[in-house]
């Protein structure tokens, strides 16, 4: 069990992350060593209530690793769509139209408060883009959460 489990986590950070980053991966195969691991669960013949719990238990969590990484596979294929960024535009430069309507017998409020809009603005354009690809770029989602639950190589061979 432990080696089918460092085997999926191992090719889902050298294969799947990098398919993620570059929207590629689909939902269409099961990692043949999740679904390895849950038939060898499923066929295990458990002697007692002890073992039946534990089987069952076995089984939830594999199932939790396969919904997990359903979840992280629709999350890397979403994109904020076109119609939201042009509407997003679209308001800002109605708002910065305003602003300067507003305040255009003072040149220096005008200015100011402008540019303060124009800031915030854009910083939300900013976070929005940042977050819009969550596998690449410098604020990506890595896999070092996998990597800390692979089992030890000492301890698959025990």
């Amino acid at each position: 069990m432990r080696g089918l489990v460092r085997d999926y986590v191992g090719q889902a950070v050298a294969e799947e992350w990098p398919m993620m980053a570059h929207r590629e991966v689909t939902l269409k195969a099961t990692p043949p060593a999740l679904a390895e691991a849950l038939h060898l669960v499923v066929a295990m013949n458990p002697q007692g209530p002890g073992q039946e719990s534990v089987q069952r238990e076995i089984i939830v969590t594999l199932e939790q690793a396969l919904d997990a990484r359903r979840q992280r596979i629709i999350v890397s294929l979403a994109a904020v769509n076109s119609v939201k960024w042009w509407c997003l535009y679209l308001q800002a430069v109605c708002a910065l139209a305003v602003i300067g309507l507003v305040h255009c017998d003072n040149r220096l409020a005008s200015a100011i408060a402008m540019g303060l809009f124009a800031t915030g603005v854009a910083t939300s354009v900013l976070l929005i883009a940042a977050h819009d690809r969550p596998f690449t770029g410098q604020i990506s989602v890595s896999p070092e959460p996998l990597r800390q639950i692979m089992p030890e190589e000492a301890a698959r061979r025990t």
